[in-house]
């Protein structure tokens, strides 16, 4: 320019095409608009480009229009870009319309960058793989970069079936994969749980020098560690150390499969340290999967330092990494932190909505998650099928039963009716809620039935005591075909457990490994020993956790202590509360369980040493709470409750039900209570447990058509039940009572539970 030379039309173009890589369209538009007349057909496609390469995609189709205007023909260059501004949401109906034009011309069948864009733009702009398989197949020459974008679209979509048998089809057509090709191939893999292909394609890459690439290193990595039968990361960390160098994908891979994993969440902590120690920058994804870690640790503290460190680098205000953070916050328990995490959010997306709802309602704070769903409605973002799916939890974890009836209005009003994981939150809820019979209507009306439905009726027929029905699901489970896997067989266990089946419950423990290939975890020995301790075979219980292959956790300890209350054992409860407190030194539960241990067998100085241990540990009992939801609104009362706006007519109730059952028969079971006072003040302390009031507000204020739904956070008193079975007689409702355990259906004086529980 200082020169003084005119530029010519070559220079112009050579400047347009620089300027627009710099990211300067301003500079790169007044070149364009200087040349007047010079402007030829390359300048245009250069100026259709800039616009379309910066996010201009307006601007772009605007050009390309104008060039039409003046009498410019396009060509594949000018073809390529404007469809390549057409591939987004907004503008993909302008690019079906420019589609129609290059198939009148014949440039999808003359060149290959022209059908790649095509296929991008109906993936990217509309998620239309039919159209877009529908130009592939048109396109008269192909390479091997057109197979691979083809294969790498089904994949990302959810076809993972239909990218592995186009693989097959580029391979039978002479084409050789590349590093591109294997990493979209073996996603394909992980999709649909294919290790024995996976590990198939593992040794070719392996012979063609490939598995050393990053890109193909990080899909085998996910590919083990999703695949995994045990849940292992064993193979997947054995990849990763095989890669001569690590960058930030592949240290983010490796972390986010020990984070899928389950179990290995500290390790992945350790593995973002160590990356950030070996000054390898995380990216967004990095903090996102070990926010998750924190998340599934419950470590805010840990959490609040990874996302500091996302600050520093500038990168915490990316949606995922704030997203992730509310999720910690809210797996913590901190639905306070979450809430001002949500605030805070320079931009807000669904993801973000759902993981702050869900957060809620996970909880035990529906009413809160309940405004919220109300306020996303308002944004206009759109309600997803796991918002609606976080709401039913929601209303089940409470046992708001007229609030998931009301979402389940709202999602037939949708168009839901027919989803999947929106028909498993139904069943579950329902089944959780205490309508067990609802749950297996909407099972019944599934077209599309996963494990997870299967499961999820199973474990409802199981808490609700109807063990043969459980069973019956589960035949019916496998003559379908669907494979079972772990949670399946917690509730198969879990069951035989409630009624005492014991050989029923040894034959499916002993058929988990052979028949399905499912090694049994700690849940599943947890089960086996519940199982046992039930029924009393304590001693069995203890040569079965003798005999298990892995040390036992807390988890089995817990379960032999709770079988050594119910059955007065309190030599055997001892050990079983040392083994707890050796792992898990700070567990209040074992605490409390070992002292109402002693409290029943009326020794009273070891229940005053075991509480002061627990004071001096600052341990804390958990409150027992009852509640009832009435009108759409949960009333919850702790043991004397006196705060309800009608306590006095719930006192007058509970005292002439008193009167009236003891003329049946009720002697109160003074034996639970579990403190050293009268006997006179025992018999009061009982009628002043949650679940008794409760039930009493519950007849007040229900339809005397209407079953009573109580539910309970703890495992329900002994007394009560018998107490509650009286007063289903002498007023002749149906109550139905959820506690930490399982369900309790009392009608005309008879439970469910046989009064084995």
């Amino acid at each position: 320019m200082q020169s003084g030379l005119e530029l010519d039309s070559v220079v112009s173009n050579t400047l347009i095409s620089l300027y627009s890589k710099c990211g300067d369209t301003e500079t790169a538009r007044l070149i364009f608009e200087g040349m007047g007349n010079k402007r030829d057909l390359v300048s245009w496609s250069a100026m259709v480009s800039c616009f379309a390469n910066n996010s201009m995609e307006w601007q772009a189709i605007w050009t390309f229009l104008d060039m039409l205007e003046l009498g410019f023909y396009p060509n594949e260059y000018c073809f390529a870009a404007v469809i390549r501004a057409c591939s987004n949401a907004n503008y993909a109906w302008v690019g079906e319309i420019i589609y129609g034009f290059v198939v009148k011309t014949g440039y999808l069948e003359a060149d290959v960058c022209v059908g790649c864009e095509l296929i991008d733009m109906f993936v990217k702009g509309s998620g239309d793989l039919g159209s877009a398989y529908k130009v592939f197949e048109k396109m008269s020459e192909r390479n091997l970069v057109t197979w691979t974008l083809m294969i790498t679209r089904f994949a990302q979509l959810g076809c993972a079936r239909d990218a592995i048998d186009l693989f097959l089809d580029m391979e039978l057509s002479g084409y050789v994969p590349d590093r591109f090709t294997y990493s979209s191939v073996l996603s394909a893999c992980t999709e649909l749980g294919l290790l024995a292909l996976g590990k198939q394609l593992h040794s070719r890459v392996i012979r063609l020098g490939l598995a050393l690439d990053v890109c193909v290193g990080c899909s085998l990595v996910d590919m083990y560690a999703k695949c995994a039968a045990d849940g292992s990361v064993d193979d997947s960390r054995k990849v990763f150390e095989q890669m001569p160098e690590h960058n930030v994908m592949s240290w983010t891979a490796i972390i986010t499969a020990y984070v899928q994993s389950g179990e290995c969440d500290k390790e992945a902590i350790e593995l973002f340290c160590k990356m950030i120690s070996g000054h390898i920058r995380p990216n967004h994804f990095s903090f996102s999967s070990v926010l998750k870690a924190c998340g599934n640790l419950s470590d805010p503290y840990t959490g609040e330092q990874v996302y500091s460190y996302a600050v520093k680098l500038g990168i915490a205000s990316v949606n995922c990494v704030g997203n992730s953070l509310i999720s910690m916050y809210a797996r913590s328990g901190r639905m306070e932190d979450a809430r001002k995490a949500f605030d805070i959010l320079f931009e807000k997306n669904l993801v973000s909505y759902n993981a702050i709802v869900d957060g809620y309602a996970k909880n035990l704070k529906s009413e809160e998650a309940f405004l919220l769903f109300n306020e996303i409605a308002d944004t206009g973002i759109g309600i997803s099928a796991f918002t609606f799916a976080s709401l039913l939890s929601g209303a089940a974890s409470i046992g708001a039963m007229g609030k998931g009836e009301q979402i389940h209005g709202r999602l037939l009003k949708g168009g839901y009716k027919s989803n999947q994981c929106i028909c498993n939150a139904l069943i579950s809820m329902y089944s959780r809620c205490g309508n067990i019979e609802a749950a297996f209507q909407v099972f019944n009306e599934m077209e599309d039935r996963n494990v997870i439905s299967w499961t999820s009726m199973i474990t409802g027929f199981a808490k609700h005591g109807f063990a043969t029905r459980a069973l019956e699901m589960f035949h019916k489970m496998l003559e379908t075909g669907t494979k079972p896997n772990e949670i399946t067989y917690v509730a198969v266990l879990s069951a035989c457990s409630h009624v005492g089946m014991i050989s029923e419950g040894q034959k499916h423990f002993n058929s988990m490994y052979k028949e399905h290939g499912i090694v049994p975890r700690m849940e599943h020995y947890a089960c086996m020993v519940d199982l046992l301790g039930r029924s009393g075979l304590l001693v069995e219980a203890m040569e079965f956790i003798n005999s298990m292959p892995l040390m036992a956790d807390a988890l089995v300890w817990r379960t032999l202590l709770g079988a050594c209350r119910v059955h007065g054992n309190t030599e055997l409860g001892r050990h079983a509360a040392e083994m707890i407190l050796e792992q898990e030194p700070d567990d209040p539960a074992a605490y409390i369980l070992l002292s109402n241990l002693h409290a029943s067998a009326g020794q009273w100085k070891d229940v005053v040493k075991i509480r002061k241990s627990m004071k001096e540990r600052n341990l804390i009992k958990e409150a027992g709470c009852s509640w009832i939801e009435v009108e759409n609104r949960v009333h919850r009362f702790h043991v004397g409750e006196t705060s309800h706006p009608q306590a006095w007519q719930i006192y007058q109730e509970l005292d002439q039900l008193a009167s009236k059952i003891k003329e049946m028969g009720y002697i109160p079971d003074t034996d639970f209570v579990l403190h050293d006072i009268e006997e006179e003040q025992k018999e009061q302390f009982l009628f002043q447990h949650s679940e008794k009031i409760a039930v009493a507000f519950g007849l007040i204020s229900t339809s005397q058509s209407k079953p009573i739904r109580i539910f309970k956070n703890l495992r329900v008193c002994g007394d009560c039940h018998t107490a509650i079975k009286y007063i289903s007689m002498a007023t002749g409702r149906e109550i139905v009572v959820r506690d930490s355990n399982r369900f309790h259906h009392i009608k005309n004086g008879v439970c469910s539970c046989n009064d084995y529980w």
